[in-house]
């Protein structure tokens, strides 16, 4: 689990690093794919490669081990069920992405994803497309991006980060750059699942983008540097997010309902039953 949060936020600390620079010089925002490729070229980049690509593959293991033991409680009935599936999907996601990067680590990929990266989402929709009801499908799949882009914005909003993070003076103070992480890569899956559906209505995969599209949409619109900019800030704060969980993330089942998480306090504060011993 740790391993995976933290190979999650090596990703987007490189992504969205990447973006700030193309902000601030006028540049194109690269992919996922396309800014892990730039590693390659640097010293230790093929060890970093192979650090995260373990680390995602990690991840998607957490991820199905949490949805078949119910590690963070979601529950048997029809919520918890479709929470405990979008685990499985996210896994499986994953250890594509941990696959492909193993791949550039090889040598295998060259990163050229296309304009923006969006390679992949296009390989992968025009795939979808070629199964009977393919736009439909794709449709479908454009949709439930758009469902994880807004389920992360409220994330966010609503601060459920905080539910499995335990209290410490680190993870407090990243607070306010967690909450921005979540909503920023929320408004980024939600662009992506928008150019998921144009594909499909208009039957064109190559509408279909990935990160790297994303932004690049962001950066085409009026004082698009500068929302490029504060966006990329959010994928920097997205990956904080990600490194505070790798550190400080608590599993439900094993830890005990004692374990004084930042929601707990939060609640305890908001109900005036916070003591000044807990901190």
């Amino acid at each position: 689990m740790r391993a995976g949060y933290a190979a999650r936020a090596a990703v987007y600390l490189i992504v969205g690093g990447l973006a700030v620079v193309a902000a601030w010089q006028g540049g194109q925002a690269e992919g996922t794919t396309d800014a892990l490729a730039q590693l390659r070229g640097v010293p230790w980049g093929l060890a970093a490669l192979w650090v995260i690509a373990v680390g995602l593959v990690c991840y998607a293991v957490w991820r199905l081990i949490d949805a078949a033991l119910d590690l963070d409680n979601y529950g048997n009935d029809a919520k918890g069920v479709m929470a405990r599936i979008g685990l499985v999907v996210t896994g499986l996601i994953h250890a594509a992405i941990g696959v492909s990067v193993g791949r550039l680590a090889m040598g295998s990929g060259n990163g050229s994803g296309g304009s923006g990266g969006g390679g992949g989402a296009e390989s992968a929709t025009q795939q979808l497309m070629q199964m009977p009801y393919g736009p439909w499908i794709v449709v479908g799949v454009g949709l439930a991006t758009i469902g994880a882009g807004v389920y992360y914005v409220i994330k966010g909003v609503q601060e459920r980060y905080k539910e499995y993070i335990r209290v410490t003076p680190t993870a407090s103070r990243l607070d306010p750059v967690m909450k921005f992480g979540c909503i920023a890569e929320g408004i980024v899956v939600g662009i992506i699942g928008a150019t998921i559906v144009v594909a499909g209505l208009t039957t064109d995969p190559q509408q279909a983008g990935g990160v790297g599209e994303a932004l690049d949409q962001v950066r085409s619109v009026a004082y698009g540097r500068i929302l490029l900019g504060v966006l990329a800030l959010g994928l920097i704060g997205f990956a904080v997010e990600n490194a505070v969980e790798a550190i400080y993330r608590i599993v439900p089942r094993r830890s005990g309902e004692d374990v004084m998480t930042l929601a707990r306090r939060a609640r305890l504060k908001a109900e005036g039953k916070l003591h000044d011993t807990v901190s």
